[in-house]
């Protein structure tokens, strides 16, 4: 019996270690799977779906859901990562390792991919708000203002849009558009002449229209297609320099770049002004003269000026026009509004010359050398030549012929423009009438007899702008014994021997001694050498 039990027990001993050896290997089994799906479960799932996130956040975050849901490894990390531990388990049970390796790059550059697009939208995003915001900050900006008054010679207003003039109370309007319209509106009192300094120059108002004043603006008696300019016909006009200086070049400065498409709203219109440069003032606009003063109604604009742009005196800078106009051009416009001869065929004196000679040439007899032609202006009041009739003789002495003019405001500017321009030579004392030289031709010559304490002025308002418009320019200084001052109040007054000493002390005395008392008594022995000199540049 204890042999049996023995031989009995044995083969139950090695069953049980049987049985546990293979219980300790599914043990050792379970815990080397369980380790390998912990790290497939860490690298698959959690890696990708935090790196994504991170892409995410750094590029952009408006473009966040986009990128979570671009990738479905990605939504499914997000939604179900058991889901993920399971198919990782499943591929390790199928030998699939290598096919989940490689699905899982290809998950990853897609995912990578994904961003840089996201990115890449997020930047246009971007840049389109800036855009936007750009477009909103230009809208709310201030205005620039309509009204300059930042030049020391003049004031000027530029309305572009609903612009509306009033005459009977010498008001601009502006009715900005809806969605500029603030809670107040600026308003300014404007001088419409090139001198703002002036102190008889009535002013026009200009104003912009709040929101509230906008909708209860006045309404439109006339609608105009073209421009206007409103501009005042007075101040110190009433001599040819004023009146070029003053109110012709300004008006050019203005509107010459309109072509005529422009119309005239003058406050204290004058008719004599009106009649005596109705060819330039009509050239400059086709429109009809607007008497603004006296216009009731409400005329609505496309463009309003209130003002007139000036450059100095008797100036124009071509950096500050809108064509780059010089001086020379406003010659040049002067003699074809008054239909004078082109400007190429150079000054009288030369093209009789050639005439002349071409008649010789055809064996036409001559009998006389062709004289050049001298203008002498003389006069009314101050500055007047007192031996008139010796100076004429001494002039055609010299070899001249000789045409006396005494200008006045009465006189029609088309006959002394033409008188003008038949001459080779202007000649005169300093002042208003040599004005007249814009009518002369290329390289004829202004002769400017210069008085006692003029000789800054001769240069300043003749001399400069003769030679900017090609024209020659030569100055007779006179002696001190020349001067009507000398006779009236001797040698030793400051007047005669300091002349600059009467400068310093203002405006007044000189415009009495310089200006008002002095009458010029030239002496024709010294003064013969210019004149020959004068025959000299125009045969050269």
């Amino acid at each position: 019996m204890a042999a049996s039990s023995s031989s009995a027990t044995a083969p139950a001993v090695k069953g049980v270690a049987r049985t546990l050896a293979h219980r300790r290997q599914a043990v050792v089994g379970f815990l080397f799977a369980l380790i390998v799906i912990l790290v497939l479960h860490t690298t698959v799932v959690f890696g990708p779906f935090q790196s994504t996130n991170a892409n995410v956040v750094l590029e952009s975050t408006s473009g966040e859901q986009n990128a979570k849901t671009s990738s479905p490894l990605a939504a499914q990390a997000a939604s179900a990562p058991n889901n993920s531990t399971q198919a990782a388990v499943h591929a390790i049970e199928n030998g699939q390792k290598d096919d989940v390796a490689k699905n899982d790059r290809e998950t990853r550059g897609q995912l990578g991919q994904t961003g840089k697009n996201d990115a890449s939208d997020d930047k246009t995003q971007e840049e389109l708000i800036r855009q936007e915001l750009d477009r909103d900050v230009k809208r709310g900006a201030p205005r620039k203002p309509i009204c300059d008054l930042s030049d020391p010679r003049y004031d000027i207003c530029e309305i572009t849009g609903d612009a509306r003039a009033i005459g009977a109370n010498r008001t601009v309007l502006y009715v900005p558009p809806a969605d500029e319209r603030g809670t107040d509106g600026p308003e300014w009192a404007i001088k419409d002449q090139s001198r703002k300094q002036l102190g008889d120059i009535k002013e026009v108002n200009v104003k912009t229209l709040s929101a509230a004043q906008s909708l209860v603006a006045p309404e439109c008696t006339s609608r105009h297609t073209v421009p206007a300019v409103v501009f005042a016909m007075n101040g110190i006009i009433g001599n040819p320099w004023h009146d070029l200086s003053d109110l012709l070049i300004p008006l050019f400065i203005t509107t010459r770049a309109y072509d005529g498409e422009v119309q005239f709203l003058v406050t204290e219109l004058q008719p004599w002004f009106v009649d005596k440069y109705r060819l330039v003032l009509t050239n400059l606009s086709r429109y009809d003269i607007i008497d603004f003063n006296k216009d009731a109604g409400v005329r609505c604009y496309p463009h309003i000026i209130v003002g007139l742009r000036s450059h100095g005196d008797l100036d124009i800078d071509p950096a500050r026009t809108p064509r780059n106009y010089t001086l020379l051009d406003f010659r040049l416009y002067i003699r074809d509004v008054f239909l004078l001869p082109s400007d190429d065929r150079g000054i009288p004196y030369k093209e009789a010359s050639k005439k002349n000679a071409a008649g010789n040439d055809n064996g036409t007899a001559v009998t006389e050398n062709p004289k050049p032609r001298l203008l002498l202006i003389n006069r009314g009041e101050s500055r007047k030549f007192v031996n008139l009739p010796e100076i004429s003789a001494a002039v055609q002495a010299a070899g001249f012929e000789l045409l006396v003019m005494e200008p006045s405001r009465d006189m029609g500017m088309e006959e002394f423009a033409r008188a003008v321009d038949s001459c080779d030579v202007l000649m005169g004392v300093h002042g208003a009438a040599l004005t007249n030289f814009f009518f002369l031709r290329t390289n004829a010559v202004l002769l400017q007899v210069v008085g006692l304490g003029l000789e800054r002025e001769a240069l300043h308002y003749y001399g400069n702008q003769a030679t900017a418009v090609m024209v020659q320019h030569i100055q007779y200084f006179i002696s001190a014994e020349e001067s009507t001052l000398y006779e009236k109040y001797g040698k030793d007054h400051p007047a005669v021997s300091d002349p600059d000493s009467v400068h310093k002390q203002g405006w007044q005395g000189a415009k009495r001694y310089f200006w008002a008392e002095q009458d010029i008594r030239l002496n024709v022995t010294r003064f013969a050498p210019t004149l020959h000199q004068l025959i000299r540049t125009l045969q050269e």
